[in-house]
């Protein structure tokens, strides 16, 4: 039998990360991405907004996640750090990918 994986990093880290990324995934979206539950992920995003670290804009009948990148990394061990010091870090390739296929004039 197979030995069960493990990530470095949560299931809110990987949810913040996918809306950090593009703010018009769907939580199916995201699901797929993240690989839990449509609604594993209603429930992160709602505890991601609850405490100030995304904000839910309604356009039409979808939804857009505004992130603030001001608000702390909540562990202890990164005391006075934010979550743009990690977005930095673990988007900067998809930024650096977007860069490199960016047609210039």
């Amino acid at each position: 039998m197979a030995k069960p994986g493990w990530t470095f990093l949560t299931n809110h880290a990987q949810v913040f990360l996918c809306t950090a990324d593009n703010n018009h995934l769907t939580a199916r979206e995201i699901a797929e991405m993240v690989g839990i539950t449509e609604r594993a992920v209603q429930r992160i995003l709602s505890d991601l907004e609850e405490d100030g670290y995304i904000q839910r804009i309604r356009v039409g009948r979808s939804n857009r996640y505004q992130i603030h990148l001001d608000r702390p990394l909540r562990h202890p061990a990164q005391h006075g750090q934010q979550v743009s010091d990690l977005l930095m870090l673990l988007l900067k390739n998809t930024a650096q990918e977007q860069k490199n296929t960016t047609p210039t004039v």
